[in-house]
This record gives C-alpha cells, structure tokens and sequence, in this order.
C-alpha cells in the first residue's frame, strides 16, 4: 500500500506541475516590413497577425534590433486588435548604425513575451 500512496503522490505532483506551466499560445507573428530611410532616420512599417482575443492576450509591442542584439526602437500597441487582423503599425525615427545591413524586428504579446527569431529585414542603403 505504501509503495502506491508513493506513486500516486509523485503522479499527483507531476500533473500539477504540468498544469501550473504556462501554456503557450499562438505567437504574433510577423507578416510583413517596410523599412524607409529619409534623412538618416527609418521608417519601419509592420504587420502582425495574432490570435487577440482583448485586453487578457493581444500582442502589445514590436522592436527593431540592431545585428548585436541592441534595441534600436520599439513600437508598443496600446490595445488589442481583435476584429483588425492583421495589422500594420509603423515606428519613425529609427537611428541605424553606420554600416549596418539589416536588422531583425521581433513581437511580442502580453502572455507569452517575444516571439523568436524574430524576421531578419535587409537595409537597402
């Protein structure tokens, strides 16, 4: 009998661990980018599509990285776009370093944080 009450002890353990573990919705994912540069400023225009479902789960930011990892701008989406998929919104005023050839732009949603990789966008300089 104790060898059971063992067993059913650790399985008990193990299944509320298991629902305790965040579970992961559908990423925003990232459709679509522009990018324009107008006096050494960039425009970046983006398009992400997710599952909104209101102000519990939207995607809620995107950013632009330089090669290195380092936040070059960030665009945070204020509200959910449930009945808007997808969307585009778009960040100007972008300083991009010298040299640079591209950048990634990665969302993120309120739940689940950044989605990965993120989309690598090629500089036409």
């Amino acid at each position: 009998m104790r060898k059971t009450t063992s067993v059913t002890i650790a399985a008990l353990f193990a299944a509320v661990q298991f629902a305790a573990a965040p579970v992961r919705a559908d990423p925003p994912v990232i459709e679509a980018v522009r990018s324009d540069s107008l006096g050494g400023a960039w425009t970046f225009s983006v398009t992400i599509r997710h599952p909104d479902t209101g102000w519990d789960h939207y995607a809620d930011g995107w950013e632009v990285l330089a090669p290195d990892g380092s936040r070059l701008g960030y665009r945070e989406l204020l509200h959910p776009h449930v009945d808007e998929q997808p969307f585009t919104r778009s960040l100007a005023g972008v300083l991009i370093p010298p040299g640079t050839e591209f950048v990634t732009v990665r969302s993120r949603c309120n739940v689940d944080g950044w989605s990965a990789p993120g989309r690598r966008v090629q500089l036409g300089r």
